[in-house]
């Protein structure tokens, strides 16, 4: 992919700019992890530390337990015409640089049309390229290295475990994520 829509670029700079009045992101570091087996999985997850992002991750069901702890809330949707969406970016700079299968720099919701309400569809780590060997995490490089400003060249990398994607879980875009505004006759709460 040679763009980035915008939204993703806003909450990204959100995020390197909280960083760095933070203190530097931590150095990314790959996590060597054994190939799985299928009778190791068991899970469902082509990847057994996907089974540590799930167990972290899914209180962030509740938007209100993601902000909380420290995810920033955005509300533009990344979405492209051809290959699907990626949903509302809400990214925790204190993981900008994390290769830790456990602290995901972003998580991603989409909006459910009926309700109005949020629901967590992804997870996403986001690693500074600052000259690195390209970042690995669950056996798998990272995409990239994308340069954007003010956020600057970095590295990212999906995994949709709270909702299918048929492209697969490591995809960057899933087809069955929409950002199309809700019908109004399904006002928010």
């Amino acid at each position: 992919m040679s763009a980035r829509p915008r939204p993703f670029i806003a909450a990204l700079a959100l995020a390197a700019a909280t960083s760095l009045a933070l203190g530097a992101a931590p150095a990314a570091t790959a996590v060597p992890a054994a190939p799985a087996t299928t009778a190791e999985k068991g899970d469902g997850f082509p990847h057994p530390d996907l089974k540590r992002t799930y167990d972290a991750t899914v209180k962030y069901r509740s938007e209100q337990a993601a902000i909380a702890d420290g995810y920033l809330r955005t509300d533009e949707c990344v979405e492209d015409p051809e290959l699907g969406g990626m949903g509302y970016h809400y990214v925790k700079p204190a993981h900008v640089g994390s290769t830790d299968p456990t602290k995901p720099a972003a998580i991603l919701y989409e909006e459910d049309h009926k309700t109005g309400k949020r629901e967590l569809v992804a997870v996403e780590w986001v690693v500074p390229n600052t000259g690195q060997p390209r970042p690995y995490l669950f056996d798998r490089p990272f995409d990239g290295p994308f340069d954007f400003e003010p956020v600057g060249p970095h590295y990212s990398l999906h995994a949709w475990i709270f909702k299918k994607n048929p492209r697969g879980v490591f995809a960057p875009f899933n087809p069955r994520v929409h950002c199309t505004p809700c019908p109004e006759d399904h006002p928010h709460p």
